[in-house]
């Protein structure tokens, strides 16, 4: 009889006869089934461990700029992934002997270091939670699968699903998810995260004794960075060291020297960023509407997904539209000096410096930080941080947060300055938006003004008026009459009369000089003549806006935007083809498949194996043709003659061959420029958010022109002294600038009073050529002039003078807008 047979009838014959036999094996038999029972309970729910096999790092998205170096990234958690290669044996060997020395033996579930948890879990001395027992297995299914709830029960889900990990990854992929997925402190997540957060170095570049202070982390990742828990982190990095020697990892002479060394942590610092708040903050939302914002919302989140965003943002120009624009808003503030707080915060609510820090206020400007009145003339900083404040107003109350500087032991108060603007600049060829500012800082607020602030755009907007005029026949050498002009609104309103700023005005002029002197009366005139119809829909083609036809929005009393304005300008720039605005040149996902161009154009032909003796492809022009390339060179021709002897002649200094208009609204409420070159455009404006008087004093030509001005010195070696090429169609007239007739004797020079110019022209539009009767005539009306102010004496000569003084051509500074 064999052994089985043998038991078997060993049990037959006893069952009969012992009850305690009997007692034994139900128990047995109930707790078999109970183990059975609760095994298949709690392992029927758990999460798929298949599902780590394609399993995602949850990847913050990094933005570069146009010339593809990162300046920023959208990030809640720093996170970095590497593949397993990547991570250096002395930091993979520290984390084994900190976390998991016999990981590459046990199967998902160590033995012995459960008991151990187990022994610990029953100690009643215990005083918080039990420690041991979890391999790196088990830690990568509970940060990636069940949570960090603590229980008896999910300690055995975690058991369970760590078997099943190891049945469908090899010990590298849990390794690296593990190295990858990690919590350990700072917002970081990964060791590679965590190696520039608290060292500012790759993971290839650590050394031995910070490898092993990494490796410390995953037990208290909220303490042992802290700098009142030095001595716990370095007793604690010591430990893994003598780990790492008992393992055979390390030579006890390398890990002494190791242990001598001083933490060596770096200082919590922010993401390193370019400082183009508003075009970032412009991008995010752009990102966000097409992808989501979170991994619920997609694989391709701005948070989640792991985007590559290449921009269109120029740092050079950036930082030069920024500091120009900063520039004007300080010099209107003037010696105003403290204007009140940027912000209030409530005392009630706690401690105000800790608000501070989580209002998320500050500002990059000079030595100036953000700060809030926490007491009688002190002021109190995110740090934590306080000290007095040097000669403190009397207005200021406890709450108030305030911008200040350095001064002796304290600090002292500056001014942002109450009053705002914006700045953008954009390639016409492209639409591509290469700088934008959108306020003083957007630190202290997100409102983008370049791109939400709705404001009426004065008399920059006239280019578009006289453009509708030149698709309707008229030329830049048409005489209009700058005369009052008045029209009935009805019985409610009356008669509206328009009329130029100051007054004045009276005689014919060209339309050149009308715009170059941005007059008022010869802008109505043309959009009457034109059609208020037909200059409506010129608006609305190019995008400024969607108006009524009344003559006041001629004048620019519509609404509209900083960037809407630029763009069209942009047009006018090439050719008459308009590129929408884009911020986003293309998105790659985490692995480089681009899923994201603005650049939708096709190239038929280019991605062919073997050329078939065609004609190179190419691709189509992009863009949409919003006016007769003619009539936008004829503008843009126009608003080069502003720049030299109009409204912005301050900026014919910088010698390029720049277009522009200025534009002051009624009040003045807002003052503008807006033109550039065949490269670059850029528009901006100066108004308070809430619009009030700026001060009569204030015009578009001395207060937005000079921030195009400091603009282009500051970026001189990007302007290229190329004129604007005209389109075919277009006939360049010698014409007498003041009376627009033809010319054919003399040239025409650089001076500004030139009388002799070119115009452009259309086929056949040009002024005819003089004729004999017509000298005649003109010499006949100058003997009758001189004859008649002979009769009427000095007086009358004196009057002619100074009639004179004003008229076409000499230069007149814009002064006015919608009236």
């Amino acid at each position: 009889m064999n052994d089985p047979q043998r038991l078997r009838a060993w049990f037959t014959d006893n069952w009969a006869h012992s009850q305690r036999l009997r007692v034994a094996s139900y128990i047995a038999g109930f707790g078999v089934v109970m183990i059975v029972l609760g095994w298949a309970t709690l392992a029927r729910n758990l999460p798929d461990a298949e599902s780590l096999v394609d399993y995602e790092t949850p990847l913050p998205t990094v933005v570069r700029g146009v010339d593809g170096e990162i300046v920023h990234s959208y990030a809640r958690e720093r996170r970095v992934q590497l593949q397993y290669v990547d991570f250096p044996a002395r930091l993979i060997e520290a984390f084994l002997s900190a976390e998991d020395k016999t990981f590459f033996r046990h199967g998902g579930v160590d033995l012995t270091g459960t008991l151990g948890a187990v022994i610990d879990y029953a100690n009643p001395l215990r005083t918080g939670r039990a420690v041991g027992g979890s391999t790196i297995t088990q830690q990568v299914a509970k940060n990636l699968l069940l949570g960090d709830e603590y229980s008896v029960t999910r300690k055995l889900k975690e058991m369970i699903l760590a078997t099943r990990i190891e049945g469908v990854l090899t010990k590298k992929e849990i390794l690296e998810l593990y190295l990858n997925e990690i919590p350990l402190g700072r917002r970081s997540f990964g060791v590679q995260a965590a190696a520039r957060a608290y060292f500012d170095k790759d993971v290839g570049d650590l050394a031995l004794h910070e490898a092993a202070f990494l490796a410390i982390l995953p037990k208290a990742p909220e303490r042992y960075g802290r700098k009142k828990f030095e001595g716990m982190a370095v007793a604690r990095r010591n430990f893994v060291l003598d780990q790492m020697v008992a393992n055979d990892f390390v030579s006890a002479a390398d890990a002494a020297k190791a242990k001598a060394m001083p933490l060596g942590l770096v200082q919590q610092r922010s993401e390193r960023s370019a400082d183009a708040g508003y075009f970032l903050e412009e991008v995010r939302r752009q990102l966000i509407d097409k992808f989501g914002e979170t991994a619920e919302e997609g694989s391709n989140s701005v948070y989640a997904g792991g985007l590559w965003v290449r921009t269109s943002l120029d740092i050079e120009l950036q930082n030069a539209g920024r500091d120009a624009l900063r520039g004007a808003l300080l010099r209107y503030h003037g010696n105003r000096g403290f204007t009140g707080p940027v912000a209030t915060l409530n005392p009630d609510n706690g401690d105000l410096t800790s608000q501070l820090a989580s209002s998320n206020l500050s500002i990059n400007y000079k030595g100036w930080r953000v700060g809030v009145v926490v007491g009688p003339s002190r002021i109190g900083f995110s740090d934590g941080e306080e000290y007095p404040i040097v000669d403190a107003p009397s207005t200021l109350k406890t709450g108030d947060v305030v911008a200040a500087e350095r001064s002796g032991n304290g600090f002292r108060l500056r001014a942002i300055p109450e009053v705002s603007g914006a700045f953008l600049a954009e390639a016409p060829q492209t639409g591509r938006v290469l700088a934008m500012q959108g306020g003083f800082d957007s630190r202290l607020g997100a409102f983008n003004r370049a791109t939400q602030a709705l404001r009426q755009p004065g008399s920059t907007i006239k280019p578009f008026v006289y453009a509708a005029a030149l698709d309707q026949g008229m030329t830049p050498a048409t005489q209009v009459p700058d005369q009052t002009f008045c029209v009935y609104q009805g019985a409610g309103l009356g008669e509206k009369c328009f009329r130029n700023f100051g007054g004045g005005g009276g005689g014919v002029h060209t339309m050149r000089w009308g715009l170059e002197q941005s007059r008022n009366l010869m802008t109505v005139h043309i959009a009457d003549t034109t059609g208020m119809d037909n200059v409506i829909k010129t608006f609305k083609r190019v995008g400024i806006g969607s108006y009524d036809p009344y003559y006041s929005f001629a004048l620019g009393a519509g609404d509209t935007t900083v960037a809407r304005m630029v763009n069209a300008y942009a047009a006018l720039a090439n050719w008459g083809r308009q590129n929408a605005g884009s911020v986003i040149d293309y998105v790659q996902d985490r692995r480089g498949k681009v899923i994201f161009r603005s650049d939708k154009r096709n190239c038929t032909g280019c991605n062919m194996e073997q050329w078939d003796g065609q004609p190179m492809p190419r691709f189509e022009p992009s863009g949409k043709q919003v006016l007769d390339p003619r009539t936008a060179f004829q503008v843009v021709h126009m608003l080069q003659g502003v720049v030299t002897r109009g409204t912005a002649v301050r900026l014919r200094d910088l010698n390029l061959p720049l277009f522009g208009k200025t534009g002051t609204t009624n009040g003045p409420t807002n003052a503008w420029f807006v033109g550039g070159s065949p490269d670059i455009v850029a528009g901006m404006y100066v108004g308070f958010d809430q619009p009030r008087n700026l001060g009569g004093w204030v015009q578009g030509g001395n207060t937005a022109a000079p921030i195009m001005k400091e603009f282009v010195q500051k970026t001189k070696d990007r302007w290229i002294a190329e004129d604007f090429v005209a389109p075919p169609g277009v006939r360049m007239v010698k014409i007498d600038r003041v009376t627009g007739k033809r010319v054919f004797e003399g040239t025409p020079t650089d001076d500004p009073k030139a009388s002799i110019i070119w115009e452009a022209f259309k086929p056949d539009t040009e002024p005819p050529r003089a004729t004999r009767s017509d000298a005649i005539a003109a010499k006949r009306n100058e003997i009758l002039e001189l004859i008649r102010r002979a009769r009427q004496g000095p007086s009358a000569e004196s009057k002619a003078k100074e009639s004179n003084a004003t008229r076409p051509g000499d230069f007149v500074e814009e002064q006015g807008g919608v009236y």
